[in-house]
């Protein structure tokens, strides 16, 4: 039986490696093989039970396409408090945005509390797609009715000059605006992000859909004249 690797060379698409790896800057593209994501998840179903197990333990992977289907087998998890052991186990280990980005685990979406201390600690780490992806996850599941004051707050307090903490962070803001208007939108009329993520939130909220076009020109009165410059 072929093993995981020689699985993914196989479904190599040498266009779509070149199209990847420019949007990826942080990657090696050496270490891109080229798979498209529909190919991906079906490898991921196709997988045996003993295939998967051994497969998750061999970190570190090698090529970009294998973090990600490390990353669709740990969403396919039905277990939160496993799903968290695995982040943990891999989460060192991602080294992209679009890695960091596809992970959805299906066991978080009732919320059990066990999630509110892993997205704490994660965000807390010295490693900056832990950071993100600890943002993420309040950004994905606790702005709704489990929305906490505190949480905005704990992300407005990540410092970090890395370029995809920093975007994040904007990217929780204006998503906040969408859905918690009332509850955030002091943190941009009293200024209390870094002027690059500041700037950024305005600018990722004016291009939504979803606020008014009232609500946009608002918004774009608060912009800083100045931005500061963003490390990658």
């Amino acid at each position: 039986m072929r093993s995981v690797r020689e699985r993914l060379l196989l479904l190599q698409d040498a266009e779509y490696r070149l199209f990847q790896s420019r949007l990826m800057p942080t990657v090696d593209p050496d270490t891109v093989i080229g798979v498209r994501m529909p190919a991906l998840r079906k490898l991921a179903k196709e997988l045996t039970a003993e295939e998967k197990e051994a497969f998750l333990s061999a970190l570190p992977h090698t090529f970009y396409e294998e973090n990600n289907l490390h990353g669709i087998l740990i969403s396919a998890c039905k277990d939160a408090a496993q799903s968290i052991e695995m982040l943990d186990r891999f989460l060192p280990y991602v080294d992209n945005w679009a890695t960091c980005d596809l992970i959805r685990p299906v066991s978080f979406q009732q919320h059990p509390e066990i999630l509110l201390a892993a997205i704490r600690r994660w965000m807390e780490s010295d490693r900056p797609y832990t950071v993100r992806f600890g943002i993420e996850m309040l950004m994905m599941y606790y702005l709704d009715d489990a929305f906490e004051a505190v949480y905005a707050e704990r992300v407005a307090s990540v410092r970090s000059e890395h370029y995809y903490v920093r975007m994040m962070v904007a990217w929780y803001f204006a998503e906040a605006l969408v859905r918690r208007y009332d509850d955030v939108i002091s943190y941009i009329e009293q200024g209390r992000l870094s002027p690059w993520i500041h700037n950024m939130t305005i600018r990722k909220a004016v291009e939504s859909f979803r606020i008014s076009d009232e609500t946009k020109q608002y918004l774009k009165t608060l912009r800083m004249k100045t931005e500061s410059k963003v490390g990658n």
